[in-house]
Formats: C-alpha cells, structure tokens, sequence
C-alpha cells in the first residue's frame, strides 16, 4: 500500500478568483491522475471528499480536489456563482493538472459536483472514466432546497436558504441557471466508461436519479449501490468502500500501470526521474518507494522533500535511534527523543572550532528534545552518545564516492 502525500495548491477559477485546492499524490509516480467535485455548497475538505481522494491516493492515483468559487478557502462571492460556473471551475482545475502534471483520466463528482461532472465530461477528450456519488440526474433537483423561499428569491432576486444547518445567500440567477440545463444529452455523449454510484436509503437525492444516469448513459456503463450511506457518505467503512470499488473499476480502463522496478535488497537505493514534474523523482529505498522534489520556488512541485532535507532525516533518525538504543542499554528513564536539523553554507572564518579557515562550508544545526526524568550528567552523556551515531560520523569522515555508468 502507498502513503499518500497532501499539498495545497491554488488555480485561477472560472471567474478569475483564486481557487484553493489540494493535490493528493500516491508515493511513487501516479497510475493515473482524478479531478474530485464536492457537493452543493461543501468544500474539499468534507470527510467524504478527504477520506476518498487520501484512499485513491494510496492506491495509486492522485486525486485534486478543490473549492469552488465562493466556497471553502477560495475567492469569490458564492451568490454570485452558479451550476455553469461550477462547470466552468472544473474544466479549469483539469486544465491546472494538464499544464502541471498530465490530463485527468478520471472525474468524481459527489452531489451537485456529479452533475457537474457530467455536464463538462463532454469537454474532456482524455477521459477514460466518470464518476458519480449520489448525484442528481438534473441540476434541477436542488429547487427542493429552494422551495421556501422560492417566492422571495422571485420577488426580491435573492434570498437566504438553509442547506445542512447553515445559511446560504443565492440569487435568482442561480435559479433561472440550473433551470437552463438539460444533462440527458450530455450524459448520452460521454464517450468513456460511467459509474454511477448510489445509496438506496439516500433521502437528499432519491435513488431515481441513479436510475435516470445510467439510463441515459451509453455502454460500457456500471452501478454499485452503496447500501446502508447516507448522501453525505459520512461513515468511514462506507467512503472507504466507494475508494476500493472506484479504484478496482477505473483499473479496467486505465493504461497497463508503468512497470516498477522491483524492490531493492536492504542497503541499496535507487532514484530515478518520474516524468511528472522539471525534479520529480521515484525513491525505492529497499521495498520503501519514496519521492524526492524540489521547492516551487526553484522551478520544483515540491511533491517531496529535497535531496538535503533526506540528508537531515538521515541524520536526524540514525541520531533518535542510536539515543533510543544507548538508554535501553543503560537502562535510563528516556520516554522520548525528538530531532530538529537545519542545514545552512556558512563561512570558514565563522565556525571557531573548524580546521578549515577560508571559503564556505556545510554548517547542519542539530537540536535534540530529550524527554523523560534523567540527572543531568545523564542529559549531557546522551548528547555526547549523539555524535557517536554511524551517520554522523560517515558526514564527518573522508566519504569516498565512484560513479560508473551502467552497461
């Protein structure tokens, strides 16, 4: 199983606001890349959103998630949006991977993100799949939110609705919007594989809508009921289950998965370029597979930590480790040992107990937390035992480095 990886990320939305996203990355390269719609008036960062792009993530794909306009952390006034801008937000987050990494292969909507997805699947010709979670057939369906304040909204051209116990502000356009879009047509010319996933017991947006989806929709198509979830799929068993079907039915139409290199005998480490950034870079470390990156700022995604950060988490665990062994040893009352490195160029002249006397040189600040009750003759041996870890003499000591090329 892979650990995903989280970053936050910011795109330009359909009306020039700046939209908060999160980019949930598998370690190693991505099998394929997923753009996920929350629901109405939801962020990304809803359980149901978060549980199943991390799930995904771990099981190879990475997944974007973002705010709509107006919603969450993104800019923009949300009364001033609508289903067409939702549309629009989501051809612009699949435009973000398509410059930065590769053109999304895959589509969730949850809710209203569903329907929105399947209005602007048309317009994605790298698709190879769309899903659906407890999504309407219409965008209409959400006038039974409206309903109580449908006169005001006609009258006065705004009004306040309550959705999931919190007000929101909508104005007549919103309505006179959704009422303006038909997806029959636009579920009909999808031209990639459609799973359309649904609970029975969903009492927000009624099982027909599965129903009218996958009626619409043209072969290869899926339905997969989701039992016992509520419209909001708040249980974790039940997320966990969408991921695991969702992933298991995307691999049918995914490209073959790049072949991996098999896993290194203890001791050795491989790196190699993953094509999906200017320094991304796969890690296997024995049958560990990592990433490696560089800041935004130097032209990196900072998909992973850099080649001095592993240097310090070298340092720091070979220093946590060998405290850890040393006290188990002794037999000292140590409940914890935490490691802080920085690692900076600084010059000769300024370091007084250095051999060397002119230009630069590789100054790394280590700073240990030692927890636990210990004499402070016990503190002082331990930060003597410190120095004596095997990193920390191999960064001391005259390394020696031959580099071949491979035959």
């Amino acid at each position: 199983m892979q650990v995903s990886q989280g970053r936050m990320i910011e795109f330009d939305g359909s009306q020039g606001h700046t939209l908060a996203a999160r980019l949930d990355m598998p370690s190693g390269t991505p099998r394929a890349f997923a753009v996920f719609a929350h629901c109405f008036t939801c962020t990304k960062d809803i359980p149901a959103a978060t549980r199943i792009a991390e799930a995904l993530a771990r099981l190879g794909i990475a997944v974007l998630r973002f705010d709509f306009t107006g919603l969450g952390s993104s800019e923009g006034e949300f009364a001033s949006t609508n289903f067409s801008s939702n549309v629009e937000d989501l051809l612009c987050a699949a435009d973000w991977l398509a410059q930065h990494y590769q053109p999304p292969a895959l589509m969730i909507g949850h809710s209203l993100g569903g329907a929105a997805v399947l209005a602007a699947a048309s317009q994605l010709p790298d698709l190879v799949g769309v899903v659906t979670i407890a999504a309407p057939a219409e965008p209409t369906n959400i006038e039974r939110l409206i309903a109580p304040q449908r006169d005001e909204l006609e009258s006065k051209g705004e009004a306040e609705i309550m959705v999931a116990g919190r007000p929101i502000r909508i104005r007549k356009q919103f309505l006179d919007d959704i009422r303006s879009h038909t997806l029959r047509d636009k579920i009909a010319a999808i031209q990639c594989p459609l799973l359309v996933m649904h609970s029975p017991k969903d009492d927000v947006v009624g099982i027909e809508n599965a129903q009218a989806i996958f009626d619409a929709a043209m072969h290869p198509k899926s339905f997969v009921s989701l039992a016992e979830a509520d419209h909001l799929i708040k249980r974790r068993q039940d997320t966990d289950y969408v991921a695991a079907v969702l992933s298991a039915w995307a691999t049918r139409y995914l490209p073959e998965e790049t072949q991996r290199p098999r896993d290194n005998e203890s001791g050795v480490v491989t790196v190699g370029e993953s094509g999906l950034g200017k320094f991304h870079q796969d890690v296997l470390a024995g049958r560990h597979r990592l990433v490696a990156d560089e800041p935004v700022g130097i032209g990196g995604d900072d998909a992973g930590p850099g080649p001095y950060e592993y240097v310090l988490a070298g340092l720091g665990a070979c220093t946590s480790m060998t405290l850890r062994m040393y006290a188990e040893h002794k037999k000292l009352p140590l409940e914890r040992v935490s490691v802080r490195l920085t690692h900076e160029k600084i010059h000769a002249k300024d370091c007084a107990e250095c051999e060397q006397r002119e230009g630069k040189l590789d100054h790394i600040q280590r700073t240990i937390e030692i927890v636990g009750d210990l004499s402070d003759e016990q503190r002082e041996r331990m930060l003597q035992i410190a120095d004596r870890c095997p990193v920390h003499r191999t960064l001391e000591s005259n390394v020696h480095i031959t580099t071949v090329e491979k035959g």
